[in-house]
């Protein structure tokens, strides 16, 4: 018998479509159900491997391009994660189900009260939400075992770089905002060394102190 298009088995074919065969992850978007975390009205949209409208002319990150943004962190289940742009929360719990924890801070209140409300329905206690200037990390929860943003600029805010660990990892869109390459990059002793290209991709503009001006 087959899956309805709304089961979160649609999105597991999705992200398997674009390579992803880490079962820990595949597992995570099947215990994720995404139409807990999308606007009211979007629902039916809920399992399409598209971005949905989440109000202030942003939409939600495409669950296989965040999938493959995670996938790039190699994440085995003990780490402290920090993401930059929470949005209505649904990357954050795939984090939440992979790491240790994570901070995640997001810059507008009515989207991280969303994300906040969404994550307490689905029992996701191991985040600590953050509102404010994603661009300058989140200092006193630092260091970091990985860092996600989910925003475009031209190169990682410096203090991000501080923010992760010796060893640690960094996925980032790296571009102008609109036209981007999704970079990994991982921090030695002493500076941030791009690993690989993960993917193509169009990303909104990091805004704030360390990303563009408003």
């Amino acid at each position: 018998m087959s899956e309805p298009d709304h089961a979160p088995e649609q999105l597991v074919r999705a992200v398997r479509a674009v390579g992803i065969d880490d079962e820990r992850l595949l597992q995570a978007v099947r215990a994720t159900p995404r139409e807990a975390f999308v606007p009211t009205g979007h629902q039916a949209d809920a399992y399409h491997d598209v971005p949905i409208p989440i109000g202030h002319g942003q939409v939600t990150t495409q669950p296989s391009l965040s999938a493959t943004m995670i996938e790039g962190l190699e994440l085995s289940g003990d780490e402290h994660v920090l993401e930059i742009g929470t949005g209505t929360g649904f990357q954050t719990a795939l984090l939440a189900r992979l790491a240790a924890d994570v901070v995640t801070i997001e810059m507008r209140p009515d989207l991280a009260r969303q994300a906040r409300d969404n994550l307490d329905r689905q029992g996701i206690r191991n985040v600590e939400l953050r509102i404010g200037d994603g661009s300058g990390g989140v200092p006193d929860r630092a260091p970091y075992d990985a860092i996600i943003v989910s925003a475009a600029f031209p190169s990682v805010p410096a203090p991000l770089t501080r923010q992760l660990r010796a060893g640690g990892r960094l996925v980032q869109p790296i571009g102008p905002g609109g036209r981007e390459q999704v970079l990994s990059f991982s921090r030695t002793a002493t500076s941030l060394e791009r690993r690989r290209m993960l993917t193509p991709a169009r990303f909104v503009r990091l805004q704030g102190r360390y990303g563009f001006s408003s």
